[in-house]
């Protein structure tokens, strides 16, 4: 079941559980403490579609959801600078709404949990949200190295959030796994007028670090399932026997979705920034 509550921020960080068969949405404000390492869990059955979409097992759900178990367990982390995005992008990729006006920044850490089918896979996402400040990076440290996926932001109005990402990468490769899946985001891509971040840099700077990378608006929603979509497909890839699925690379794919939706938008003449 997709988890839809969220824990109290009171909850110290020893007290955040990384237990999948938990609905509560935790979060963890306080610490550091040793985490609870996740490791993929493989379930008995997953119910069958034929590409990837997300799913909502809300309890209100108006379609009855077979019981199953999920399949795929897999930890998520959104990294960069406070400010860039983080919750905003998560909300939109969990809910389907935007933030608007201000909203408290994150404090310490905090998850929420999403669903997806990929293929005939279910995969459950635990998508950690961390606080971008300074003060908090000991506290976001202890969890690294428990992550599978790492999406890493800047905010394309914010110059220093962008020049900040290779201390960020150093931070990745210094607690990180050396097997982490990485992705670079550059959001807010609808604030046109306010931009100083162009996307050939940011594909610039995906390209020296080899890692995929996409422009995202957590305020339109634009490429934000992607995102997600895209590395839930890299994380099955990796899990799978199938010889198919293991010829499976994010960077191509991102960048042919992403030459596809544009190709369509400019057909349609949509906006797409």
């Amino acid at each position: 079941m997709e988890d839809s509550s969220r824990g109290s921020r009171s909850r110290g960080l020893t007290g955040a559980s990384s237990d999948w068969s938990s609905t509560e949405t935790q979060s963890a404000s306080q610490g550091p403490g040793t985490p609870t390492a996740i490791a993929p869990g493989v379930g008995a059955r997953g119910s069958v579609h034929r590409q990837a979409s997300t799913v909502d097992d809300g309890p209100n759900s108006s379609q009855a959801q077979p019981e199953t178990t999920h399949e795929l367990h897999f930890k998520i982390m959104l990294l960069g600078d406070s400010g860039v995005g983080k919750t905003c992008l998560l909300t939109q990729f969990r809910d389907g709404r935007f933030l608007s006006g201000n909203h408290i920044s994150t404090v310490g850490i905090d998850f929420r949990n999403k669903v997806v089918n990929v293929g005939d896979t279910r995969i459950k996402l635990q998508i950690w949200d961390t606080a971008g400040q300074e003060r908090f990076r000991s506290v976001t440290h202890a969890y690294y190295r428990d992550a599978h996926a790492l999406l890493l932001l800047y905010d394309v109005t914010n110059k220093t959030s962008y020049d900040n990402i290779r201390a960020w990468l150093g931070e990745i490769r210094e607690y990180a796994q050396n097997d982490v899946v990485i992705m670079l985001l550059g959001n807010k891509s609808d604030c046109g007028n306010e931009r100083v971040i162009k996307i050939e840099d940011g594909k610039r700077l995906a390209d020296e670090y080899q890692v995929p990378f996409m422009e995202t608006s957590a305020k339109t929603g634009l490429n934000v399932e992607l995102a997600f979509l895209a590395i839930a497909k890299q994380l099955k890839a990796r899990k799978s026997g199938n010889p198919d699925d293991s010829k499976f690379n994010v960077r191509d794919y991102v960048r042919q979705e992403s030459q596809q939706k544009r190709s369509t938008c400019f057909s349609s003449n949509c906006q797409t920034t």
